[in-house]
């Protein structure tokens, strides 16, 4: 544990300047924090991710092994990016030409899971508690709650914040299995009932 910055990182880790490091994160073997990073509280990062420069992450964030993250992305508090998955920042890369100037934003919404080895094609919301499968390649908005698989990634179904499918009733309305928390499909949008 740094207790300087109060935080953990393995000593084969690299750490850039001028980044901020929340409190209680944990960085393993191999990991590189570019410069101008801002990262939340209780983040973890497993081993031999990348973390491109600028990049912000809340709090809680979740960084499976050979993780990927350019400049560019955001990712809200308590996502979970599986193993090998990737963003993308640029929509027609050529090693040619320089397209540093056209770096696309992705914003990933609060809770979201993005599953082991998906792509997340540059310039879409990923919406709050969605669920991307293994392997999906996304290329275009996800919205929030919403199940996607698939490449092209495809919605195939709805979850609850605690990672289960939904199953709707006639009047619109899902309970999760293990929260018992109740959702409401209306016009094509889910959303939790408090």
């Amino acid at each position: 544990m740094n207790e300087e910055n109060e935080y953990f990182a393995h000593p084969s880790a690299i750490i850039d300047e001028d980044c901020t490091i929340g409190k209680g994160t944990k960085i393993w073997h191999f990991t590189h924090i570019m410069s101008n990073c801002v990262i939340g509280e209780n983040c973890n990062f497993g081993q031999n991710v990348v973390v491109s420069p600028g990049v912000i992450l809340g709090r809680n964030v979740k960084v499976q092994n050979n993780v990927s993250i350019y400049t560019g992305v955001i990712c809200e508090d308590d996502v979970f990016l599986g193993p090998s998955m990737v963003f993308t920042n640029v929509i027609n890369p050529r090693s040619a030409v320089n397209r540093k100037s056209e770096y696309a934003k992705t914003l990933v919404r609060k809770g979201a899971t993005i599953g082991a080895n998906a792509t997340i094609v540059c310039g879409n919301e990923i919406g709050a508690f969605c669920f991307i499968g293994a392997g999906a390649v996304v290329t275009k908005a996800v919205p929030a709650y919403a199940l996607v698989m698939g490449n092209p990634a495809r919605q195939t179904g709805w979850m609850s914040e605690y990672g289960h499918k939904l199953k709707f009733d006639e009047k619109g309305f899902a309970v999760c299995p293990e929260s018992h928390e109740t959702y409401l499909l209306k016009d094509g949008e889910v959303n939790k009932i408090n």
